[in-house]
């Protein structure tokens, strides 16, 4: 793959886009100490059309990164905090009777709730009930709520950010793996290291926080998310890609020792979905014209460790999906002679 797949349109979209993540970066340097690996992850996502559900301990600038993120794109912003009593109503919106003064007659009027904006931060996602929950499902994959049988469309670009904590489970929901399959990315955010943290403690103990500059408009993220999926992958990057994912998965014939020993269930399509979309994003965030098995190697945690069930053995060993996806990772080959498929199935596609 060479620049001349790409028109020259996009190669000059491509470029506005990588510089517009290295003003991004500066501006966010600007108000959030480290944390580099976490917002290329985000704009990652955004770029792919993603969502992400982060883990972290309190007090690692989750929030502030998201809303500081909302503000260099110029993006509306609305945090939900998620509880055991919050209602699909508090999230979606309701319709309430209105009367017409003028002539008595009554109507009913929907009233949209916070999920009506751009970026979306759902705070602690799994303290609520799952009927809850399961209310961002179809504002996450249709970008539409339903009331009173009326389909009302979100406002575009529409990512979800949710949050949930590691650490205090008393009290909590798990979300399901359907709907944690929804996320493109499960992004850790770990402590900062001992120079970040003194940063964080002499600015924040000062006058104030820093103010940051808007870099993109609504309307230019949607033009580089169309560019994204325009970003080509060579053959040989979308077969490790699947084949990636397919050794998950410990009902396939070739599924290694390894994962049959310590996995339960596998990742779905989704997962190669997400890991070619990851490394596209990647790949045109950098100023490339092409993704790479290097991309698909960067994106392969966040996209899968969610999708990775470890059997009781591998947890009581301290085996992780993190651990699963870094021996695979080591251990496949970046191409191989039976990359292929029925020439038929190509045609009948093209």
């Amino acid at each position: 793959m060479t620049e001349q797949s790409m028109a020259a349109g996009d190669l000059e979209a491509l470029k506005q886009l990588g510089d517009a993540w290295k003003q991004i970066r500066t501006e966010l340097a600007r108000v959030i100490v480290g944390q580099n690996e976490v917002v290329e992850q985000l704009l990652i996502a955004i770029f792919s059309e993603g969502h992400c559900l982060l883990e972290g301990v309190p007090g690692l600038a989750k929030t502030l990164m998201v809303s500081t993120l909302a503000r260099t794109l110029h993006l509306d912003f609305n945090r939900i905090q998620f509880t055991p009593d919050l209602m699909p109503s508090d999230i979606v919106g309701t319709e309430v009777i209105q009367e017409d003064k003028s002539t008595g007659a009554r109507e009913f009027r929907f009233l949209p709730g916070p999920v009506f904006a751009n970026i979306i931060l759902a705070d602690e996602v799994n303290r609520t009930p799952p009927k809850t929950q399961a209310a961002l499902l179809e504002s996450m994959q249709e970008r539409q709520v339903t009331t009173g049988g009326q389909r009302r469309p979100l406002p575009q670009p529409f990512f979800v950010l949710a949050t949930q904590n590691p650490i205090e489970q008393e009290g909590t929901y798990t979300l399901p793996e359907a709907q944690q399959d929804r996320f493109m990315f499960k992004v850790f955010v770990n402590y900062p290291s001992y120079d970040e943290e003194y940063i964080i403690a002499d600015v924040t103990t000062g006058e104030g926080l820093a103010q940051v500059k808007q870099i993109l408009h609504a309307k230019d993220i949607i033009r580089m998310q169309q560019l994204v999926r325009r970003v080509p992958a060579a053959p040989h990057v979308i077969h490790y890609a699947l084949r990636l994912v397919r050794a998950t998965r410990v009902l396939e014939a070739d599924c290694p020792q390894y994962v049959k020993d310590h996995v339960s269930w596998g990742s779905g399509p989704r997962g190669v979905q997400y890991l070619l979309l990851g490394a596209k994003a990647r790949a045109a965030l950098n100023g490339r014209t092409f993704a790479t098995t290097d991309d698909v190697r960067a994106v392969a945690k966040p996209v899968l460790r969610h999708r990775i069930i470890t059997s009781f053995t591998a947890e009581s060993s301290g085996i992780t999906s993190d651990t699963v996806v870094e021996h695979l990772l080591k251990t496949l080959p970046d191409r191989m002679e039976g990359d292929k498929i029925a020439p038929e199935l190509v045609a009948a596609f093209a």
